[in-house]
């Protein structure tokens, strides 16, 4: 692994692309970035759908098999990497947040949806023949506008991927589900956020029962009932998710990761992370490809 960890924007990946814009075949994107199949972040969303291919990919160190007509999300900022068997083809399309601020009136629309939540069992999505055909044409259509220079083709663009998005998202296993009460649902996505933000500094779940005006025990019961853990588990997950990203950076030293996600002192972070992960920090940095 290199020792400097690798984090691609959208123009390191194709120089002459609109900066917050990248859509692209995905056979001819893998041909010239190789490289990828290395552990890297994105300051980019990142939306790929398979027409053809096997192997595995990861997201934040799961891994899932590739399979035609699988569409997956990632967020900025999330751990990726992949290891392809044989010829892989579909679609990719990479952009910014600010591609779609100001186009929607709701600045937080992207994260509304399921699927870039940052939660990676909602990100892989296997789509049905059917839906996974549409989608394939609203991608032709995306990789045909992109050529062009119509007038109003990145307002096309939008319309286009959204299209994607919505279609996506009614297949999508939890969306609109009856057993997810709307406000319970709008709630945990509010904690999630919380925790987003501030898992480095606030470990208990009162702090963020406090910040949502609720009590500890609505908090857990929350968590519980929807998905299956308590708050200080999904808060615990949390911190162990970016340690994990920042130990795969070999430019941090144990030390100033054990300092970044605020530890007391190298002891107590490597308690920490071997308590959930069974490994030490050490043991992971040699081979987090294994896990």
């Amino acid at each position: 692994m290199e020792k400097a960890f690798p984090i691609y924007d959208i123009c390191s990946l194709e120089d002459h692309q609109h900066n917050d814009l990248l859509i692209s075949r995905f056979a001819p994107y893998l041909d010239k970035h190789q490289n990828l199949s290395l552990p890297h972040k994105h300051t980019f969303y990142h939306v790929v759908l398979f027409t053809k291919g096997g192997g595995k990919h990861s997201i934040d160190f799961k891994y899932f098999d590739v399979k035609p007509y699988q569409i997956y999300f990632m967020v900025p900022g999330q751990v990726h990497r992949w290891n392809f068997e044989g010829p892989v083809d579909g679609y990719i399309i990479n952009f910014s947040g600010e591609f779609f601020q100001s186009f929607l009136l709701r600045s937080d629309y992207l994260e509304s949806l399921p699927f870039f939540s940052g939660n990676v069992d909602d990100e892989v999505i296997d789509l049905t023949k059917s839906t996974g055909h549409e989608v394939a044409a609203l991608f032709e259509q995306l990789l045909a506008e992109a050529g062009s220079q119509s007038r109003m083709r990145l307002d096309m663009i939008r319309l286009l991927v959204l299209q994607i998005f919505v279609l996506t998202a009614r297949e999508s296993a939890g969306i609109n589900n009856p057993a997810l009460p709307n406000y319970n649902y709008t709630l945990l996505q509010s904690f999630r956020k919380l925790v987003e933000k501030n898992f480095a500094q606030l470990r208990l779940p009162k702090d963020y029962a406090a910040l949502l005006y609720i009590t500890p025990n609505h908090l857990n019961a929350l968590c519980n009932d929807i998905l299956g853990i308590s708050a200080g588990e999904l808060i615990r997950n949390r911190v162990i998710l970016e340690a994990k990203r920042l130990l795969v950076n070999h430019s941090m030293n144990i030390s100033e990761i054990s300092a970044k996600l605020n530890f007391a002192d190298n002891s107590y972070f490597t308690k920490f992370f071997k308590k959930y992960t069974e490994l030490t920090p050490e043991d992971f940095r040699k081979n987090p490809i294994a896990q």
